[in-house]
This record gives C-alpha cells, structure tokens and sequence, in this order.
C-alpha cells in the first residue's frame, strides 16, 4: 500500500475528471435522439449510475485495492467462465469508450481550423492514439500529473458557459415534455450512459484514500451528483441559446457551435479547448487503465512473467489496446460507438450490482439496494438493444460480437490450458 494517502478533493478531481470528458461526444448524439427531452435523458442516465455507485461504495471499502471491477467479480464469482467473460467484455468496453474520446477529439480540434475535410479528423484522431500510447510508455509518473489542473480549467470554462448562457436562453425553445417523447428520452438516456462511466476510477484510489470509510461514500455520491447536475445545466443552455436545428448540424461539436452567440468566438475557442483537453486528458487515463487492466487478466490467467520475448506484458496489452481503438475510433459512427459502450457498461454494472448484493452480509449493504440496480441495469441493457434493432440492426451483431469473442477467448483457455470449466 503506498505510503503516500490522498485527500477528498484529490479523489474528486480523479472521479469527475474522469467522467465530464464523456459530456463532450454525447451531448450531440443525445439531442439528436431525445431532442428537447436531452435534460431529462441525462438526468435518468445519471440515476442508473447513482444507483450503481451504492455498490461500487461499499465494494470499494471491503476490498480496497486497484484492481476494481475485476476485483469486486472475482470476489463475488470465483475465476470462472462468468466472471472472466465480464472481465474481458469489461476491457472491449474500455476500448470502445476510449474511441468515443478520441472521435471528440477529432471532432472540436478540427473545428478550429477552416477545412473542416474528414481526413484532417482522423488524422487528429490517428495522432492523438500514438502521442497518448507513447505517453504510456513512460513510466507513471508522469501519467497525469496535472490532472486536478485540467479539471479545473474545464469545469470553469464549462461553469462560465451555463452563467453566461441563462441569459440567452429562449423559452419557447424548451417544450414541456409529452408521454409521447418518452420512449425516445429513455433512448437517449440509455444511449449516453457511457458518458457516466469514468466513476468507477475512483475504485482504484480507495486504498490511497486518508479515513476511506468516512470519505469515499461521500466521493462516490457528491462526483455523480455534481455531474448529473452539471449535465442538465448544460443541456438547458444548449437547447435554450440555439434552435435544435443549428445544434444538430454541428452535433459533433455543438457544445462550441453554441458557445459562438453566448460567448463569442473566442468563448467558443474556449470551450474547443477545454473539450481538446478533457477528451485527451480522458483519453490517456482510459487508454492507461485498459492497459493495465488487460495487464492483470493476464496475471489471473497464470501469466505470471513480467516479460513475453523481451517486451513487458503491459506494453503487449497497451500496444493491442491501441491498435484496435485506432480501427474503431477511424471507421466507426459516434452513436454506434457509444451505443456499443453504453451496452457493454450496463451489463458490467449490472454484474457489480449482482456482486455486492450476492455479497451483501460481507459488505454490509442493504441487498435489495443492489438487487435493484441490477434489475434497472438489466432493463435499460434490454430497452437499449430493442432501440438499437429498431434503428440500427448492425449494432445489436456488434454487441453480440463483443460478448460471444469473450466467451470463445475464455473457453480456449481453459480447453487449451486442460482446465475444468466452470462458471
């Protein structure tokens, strides 16, 4: 355990760092899906996860350690078939997230230049992938040294942009919302959730945490609900300031589109940068903890060298990320990647919710808590897949992919390993 504890605000810092780089891409694909309901949709979305924090909480204080996720699943169901399936699932979910980043990032750096061609975006995106992979590569000192820095700046940019915007929002523009709107509200909700995700980071901080009993509740609940506040904040602005046809033509970027009426083109430059930081700043953090993570499946898998033919297991599972996340941050469409993200977290959650609740005389929680977040989990994964058949097919094979790869690399390796399989 290092020597070395941390206070509340540093842990906040990590937690909403973490999460309000997801604001940036999904603020788009939200309008676009739920249009005036968007404020409602994030306000759900950030409910599901609120819920789910009550297990990573109390996970988090039984088993204070980095490891996380794979921890609290490998604690409540053994090194099995499920919980390994999850574990991989739980990686290919990193990557898509870490692709839904870096499009962000395509999206506003390019938007500062005239040429607005698609070949400048992946090539930013393409750039972006090898400058945070060699960042990686060096040692963890120098991984995010400046964090509570860059949190600061983009929260007071994104802080200055909702004082500012009150004054131009139109009202006529914020339609009351009808029973008819809700099924697509619930889309979007659903649609967007893996904007909320980075929260679960702040498992990785719990045994660094000065008086973790008495502080990491207190973390886990004030970064989400100043999230899930400052989300609907911005929505408002955003739906308020500008008709929603003008936010749509520019959705993959609208959070600057919107600045240029409120705070001018150089608010707008403002809000570009803060989002180019924020997605990279996130970009790095994800790229570094998936490849840690696939690091330690790994090691559960009996690969117990530091080393494979002189290169470190870390640089193999960094150089893999890496390279699928530049196939699919390049080719694929924003609302399929975070569709494919948000499906992969919500059934990860629902495992959490499952394992604190199967857990729950061990971690002292009340397991109805849990038992219901994982019911909500499980319907939101449902609702999300029947939406996507519904508008995107190809989507719901992906999904299928994603978890049938999982499942075929876990049976190999206990078939080529002469394990017994097991759940």
């Amino acid at each position: 355990m290092s020597s070395k504890k941390i206070g509340f605000w540093s842990v906040w810092a990590l937690g909403v760092g973490g999460i309000v780089g997801g604001l940036f891409p999904a603020l788009g694909v939200v309008i676009q899906i739920a249009n005036v309901g968007a404020p409602l949709a994030f306000a759900i979305a950030g409910t599901i996860a609120l819920i789910t924090t009550y297990a990573y909480a109390k996970l988090s204080l039984a088993h204070p350690c980095r490891g996380g996720t794979v921890t609290f699943l490998n604690q409540a169901f053994g090194s099995g078939l499920f919980s390994g399936t999850l574990n991989l699932l739980l990686w290919f979910s990193y990557v898509v997230m870490l692709s839904f980043y870096l499009q962000a990032f395509g999206s506003y750096g390019v938007s500062l230049f005239t040429s607005t061609q698609p070949i400048w975006k992946h090539l930013l995106i393409s750039l972006a992938i090898l400058g945070t992979t060699g960042l990686n590569l060096l040692t963890a000192n120098h991984i995010g040294k400046s964090q509570i820095w860059i949190v600061s700046f983009k929260l007071g940019i994104l802080i200055l942009f909702i004082i500012m915007g009150s004054s131009h929002i139109d009202i006529s523009r914020l339609e009351p919302v009808s029973v008819s709107s809700l099924p697509s509200i619930f889309a979007g909700a659903i649609a967007i959730f893996l904007s909320y995700e980075g929260f679960e980071l702040i498992a990785n901080a719990a045994e660094d945490l000065v008086n973790p009993k008495h502080t990491l509740p207190r973390v886990y609940y004030s970064v989400i609900g100043f999230v899930i506040l400052l989300y609907v904040l911005i929505a408002l602005v955003t739906l308020g300031a500008e008709p929603i046809e003008q936010i749509l033509a520019a959705k993959d970027y609208a959070l600057a589109e919107v600045a240029k009426p409120i705070m001018g083109q150089f608010g707008s430059v403002l809000i570009t940068i803060a989002a180019v930081f924020s997605t990279i700043s996130a970009s790095n953090a994800t790229l570094y903890g998936s490849a840690r993570f696939s690091t330690i499946i790994a090691k559960s898998r009996g690969f117990d060298g530091s080393q494979i033919n002189g290169i470190a297991q870390s640089s193999i599972g960094l150089f893999i990320t890496s390279g699928i996340t530049l196939i699919i941050a390049n080719f694929c469409d924003l609302n399929r990647i975070s569709t494919m993200g948000s499906a992969g977290f919500l059934l990860i959650f629902a495992a959490v919710n499952l394992a604190n609740a199967r857990m729950h005389r061990y971690t002292k929680s009340k397991q109805w808590i849990s038992l219901l977040g994982t019911g909500i989990c499980l319907v939101a994964l449902g609702m999300l897949i029947w939406f996507a058949l519904q508008t995107d097919p190809q989507t719901v094979w992906v999904l299928v992919l994603m978890v049938g790869v999982a499942i075929g690399i876990e049976v190999i390796y206990y078939l080529s390993n002469n394990r017994q399989l097991h759940l």
